[in-house]
């Protein structure tokens, strides 16, 4: 029998221990697909006591995960530990200087770091593999760089955030507002008591630029991201989008452009027959459209132990077949470099919601503003009178420019009738 790929895994945490346990628990169906037995026989760990539900006896400890970089009898690293710097960044860049092969589930290090980690893959021939670091275990960096390669991809969008897919669908089906619904996420451990990475969008920012640098063969580009979370989605805006057709969700989308590429994160309405609309709860999704496959939608769990550990798995049986790519799906000097289009020039349809004072002329008040913008409306929604007091108005707008929108709103927001700032939400026809 051909000899055992083994592996050292830093960080044991939900990952890194649902690592080690799938590869004993489907250790016989893993050897034949990988053609060989695979074993993890060295890993690293912030605390030796702890309980991770997987027996660890027979394993090498090192206290020092870069130890593993150089460590002897290793084939190959797992690094779950995640974060952009630190004991992570250092092990990874010693591993693949050492030539040794890494198999990491990191985004945060690809979205921030992606430029100098191709460049140090070619240099020494090492591979690092990555399809855990985004949507868990929905295969999409795979369907990008191998089964869509012959395609030229226009668009990739999708939910890649769970945590703000979660707090969406509950504000939406039980009607309740943003603070009790990640209050309970977090008491379900799908939210972290420092929520800010998911809700604030950076979490789907990073999968989006990785997502974005495969699709287009363009060097991964964080900075060049438009990023905005969900704090201020609102019940009364979902249950109004929900009047409209639509239902909101945080989106990452990227496409490729006259000119360029657009890449963004943000809330977005989309209409109830999208495929994306109807993905709930904590599941993600991923959309690709290509020119000779057209579309493509990939759906499923995007975190926790089994299937992030599941893509984990995939890239090691991959290693073990001798399968590689580049980085970025081909040579970093032959990746586009087109540039990165502004926020500003985004073209869209958008949905406003005004709180105004309920007294005459308000309304021309408000259509004025979006004519002197040169901006039209597709419908407007008011519910109810009270007369003196404030209530919504909904607008859908045509297509515009998204720096004429923003005009619009700084003149909104100044009207002395308009008693809040405007809500505004892009529409996205997916």
């Amino acid at each position: 029998m051909t000899s055992p790929l083994k592996l050292g895994v830093a960080g044991l945490g939900t990952v890194g221990a649902g690592v080690v346990s799938l590869l004993r628990a489907n250790a016989d169906l893993i050897t034949a697909r990988a053609g060989r037995p695979i074993e993890v026989v060295a890993v690293s760990a912030r605390d030796r006591g702890r309980d991770r539900g997987v027996s660890l006896d027979g394993l090498a400890w090192h206290d020092d995960p870069v130890e593993l970089a150089t460590a002897p009898g290793l084939d190959a690293v797992v690094e779950v530990m995640g974060g952009s710097e630190g004991p992570a960044r250092a092990l990874v860049e010693a591993s693949l200087a050492a030539g040794r092969p890494v198999v990491t589930a990191n985004k945060a290090l690809l979205a921030t770091h992606g430029v100098a980690l191709a460049r140090l893959v070619e240099k020494t021939g090492a591979t690092l593999a990555y399809e855990a670091a985004v949507a868990g275990g929905i295969p999409a960096i795979k369907a990008l760089r191998e089964g869509l390669a012959a395609n030229r991809i226009t668009r990739v969008a999708g939910i890649l955030n769970g945590t703000c897919n979660y707090i969406l669908t509950e504000m939406r089906v039980k009607g309740l507002p943003f603070a009790t619904v990640l209050k309970t996420a977090q008491e379900l451990g799908y939210a972290e008591a420092d929520p800010g990475f998911d809700i604030d969008g950076v979490d789907a920012a990073h999968k989006l630029a990785i997502l974005a640098a495969l699709a287009f063969g363009r060097p991964v580009d964080l900075d060049a991201l438009h990023i905005e979370g969900i704090r201020h989605v609102s019940a009364l805006d979902i249950a109004l989008a929900g009047e409209l057709g639509y239902r909101i969700k945080l989106l990452g989308i990227a496409s490729q452009e006259k000119g360029g590429v657009t890449a963004r994160v943000h809330p977005c309405m989309v209409p109830e027959a999208s495929p994306l609309a109807a993905v709930e709860g904590v599941f993600n999704a991923v959309l690709a459209e290509g020119d000779a496959v057209g579309r493509v939608v990939l759906q499923g769990r995007g975190a926790g132990a089994g299937p992030t550990a599941s893509a984990v798995v995939a890239d090691i049986i991959d290693l073990a077949r001798g399968r590689t790519a580049p980085l970025w799906g081909a040579a970093s000097e032959t990746l586009d470099a087109s540039p990165a289009l502004p926020m500003a020039a985004h073209r869209g349809a958008y949905y406003l919601r005004l709180m105004v004072l309920d007294q005459p002329g308000v309304i021309a008040d408000v259509t004025a503003v979006l004519r002197d913008a040169r901006i039209s409306l597709e419908s407007m929604l008011q519910r109810g009178r009270a007369p003196g007091e404030a209530v919504p108005v909904v607008l859908v707008t045509h297509e515009c420019e998204e720096a004429q929108m923003s005009q619009a709103l700084t003149r909104l927001a100044g009207l002395p009738t308009v008693v809040e700032p405007p809500a505004m939400i892009r529409i996205e026809a997916l």
